[in-house]
């Protein structure tokens, strides 16, 4: 997984050579839906978005700060919410316009899972990469006494865990206690593939809960959790306490994974398509400006303020500028893809993730009836909104709505597109490949799972 790694040096001179400004020709062609001057044909131009303290909050952040909303016409308002059911209530009953979310999470709003049914959208993937998994220091020091040939490699170091986990079942010991964000977030699903690789059942042999992102940190210290997977800064901030350390990164379990998007409800954006629009092409302003590595400091500068982030810009750049300190007594190393805004088709809404979130939530048994996988993808993940953006503003888009994962080991190029587009490697740790086209053949080769519906079942509306 280190061939399309590249070291900081060239992180720092990438530069404009991969990111498409937005053109002069793209703005003129939206004049005739949205203008700053006059707003003409927008729905509604004072907007409410709603986000999270991470650092992937930033492409709402930044198009605010630097004015890429008010480009377009929009008057937006940032809100700092709590929690991730915040968020979700919020935009479910219009108290926010839209927001910062999960990747899986309007596929959750619009099937109900852990709340009442809400249909929701996303047309904008506001990035790639961003979360960790950190234990404390007392658990790392046993898994490296357990396994240390495992714990050479994060695609590997789960195996070092069970062992643990297998010593302390003999020894009579209730489960360890690991924390994620949500029940629907990434950082679930990338937690329990970690495990689940290696022979760990989450709902068994562990204890899950959900802790909020900031909130975190002082969990672990005070040891009512062993480890926990939550996207930046807390990682960094475990690492610069000394109380924690990192044991795997998102992008090492999956390269180039999704990880949040900007969600409306349905009914918002049915109501309001130029608006809709018009946030999205600031967004995508934002994403290319915020991956433009000279621009990256600033970009911490404005998230780490109070209002936004709320945490010190050493801790936040640690990931923000091409590299990553995994440990305290260990010197950085380079991760230039830790946090990936526009690069890799990353503001792309691909079809085929929603399908891979729905796989994940059939795996754990989140999901307790069979549905149709793709058709359910394609009411929530809107490339075809996307499309209309990104053609304003003369950047390519992808022609297709769905992509296999796990056979590019090296950079690529995305033919299928409007113009092609260079990608990232996109190998997950077990080396299992995700085919779109064969859904239920996917999800019936995971060993270790929860599943409530019968593959039976699945194969009858997934044929």
């Amino acid at each position: 997984m280190k061939d399309n790694h590249i070291n900081r040096r060239n992180f720092l001179k990438m530069g404009s050579g991969i990111i498409l400004g937005a053109s002069a020709m793209g703005l003129s062609s939206f004049r005739s839906v949205a203008y700053a001057a006059g707003n003409t044909g927008l729905e509604k131009v004072k907007l409410s978005l709603g986000i999270i303290p991470l650092t992937d909050c930033a492409p709402i952040v930044v198009a605010k700060e630097k004015g890429f909303f008010s480009k377009y016409g929009l008057d937006v308002a940032i809100s700092k919410e709590a929690s991730w059911a915040n968020i979700r209530d919020k935009v479910s009953i219009g108290a926010l316009d839209g927001a910062h979310m999960l990747a899986g999470m309007p596929i959750a709003a619009t099937l109900g899972v852990g709340a009442l049914p809400k249909p929701t959208v996303t047309a904008f993937s506001m990035d790639l990469n961003g979360n960790a998994i950190t234990v404390s220091n007392d658990l790392y020091e046993r898994m490296m006494k357990a396994d240390p040939e495992a714990m050479k490699s994060s695609s590997t170091s789960a195996q070092a865990l069970k062992k643990v986990i297998d010593q302390e079942k003999a020894a009579g010991k209730e489960p360890m206690t690991f924390a994620m964000v949500f029940p629907v977030s990434t950082h679930n699903y990338q937690l329990r593939y970690w495990m689940g690789a290696a022979g760990i059942n989450p709902d068994q042999d562990v204890r899950l809960i959900v802790i909020p992102p900031p909130q975190m940190v002082a969990n672990l210290r005070a040891n009512n959790i062993m480890g926990y997977c939550v996207g930046e800064p807390w990682n960094e901030r475990a690492v610069e306490m000394g109380i924690g350390r990192v044991i795997a990164t998102s992008y090492e379990i999956w390269n180039n994974n999704p990880e949040k998007v900007f969600a409306v409800t349905q009914e918002w954006a049915e109501k309001n398509p130029h608006t809709h629009q018009a946030v999205i092409m600031g967004l995508l302003d934002a994403a290319q400006w915020m991956d433009k590595p000279e621009n990256r400091m600033e970009v911490v500068k404005i998230i780490s303020a109070a209002s936004y982030v709320n945490a010190p810009e050493d801790v936040v750049k640690m990931s923000m500028t091409g590299t990553f300190q995994y440990t305290k007594a260990e010197k950085p190393k380079d991760l230039p893809d830790f946090n990936v805004f526009y690069r890799y088709a990353a503001t792309f809404p691909w079809q085929s993730h929603a399908a891979w979130f729905i796989t994940q939530m059939l795996r754990w048994g989140q999901i307790t009836k069979p549905l149709d996988i793709k058709k359910t993808a394609q009411s929530v993940y809107r490339p075809d909104i996307y499309r209309e953006a990104a053609k304003a503003l003369g950047l390519p888009a992808p022609t297709i709505d769905y992509k296999t994962e796990g056979t590019h080991k090296a950079p690529w190029s995305l033919t299928e597109a409007t113009s092609p587009i260079a990608m990232g490697s996109d190998m997950f740790s077990d080396n299992m490949v995700y085919d779109p086209a064969k859904l239920v053949k996917y999800l019936a080769a995971f060993k270790v799972h929860n599943m409530q519906v019968s593959i039976a079942d699945l194969e009858k509306m997934n044929g």
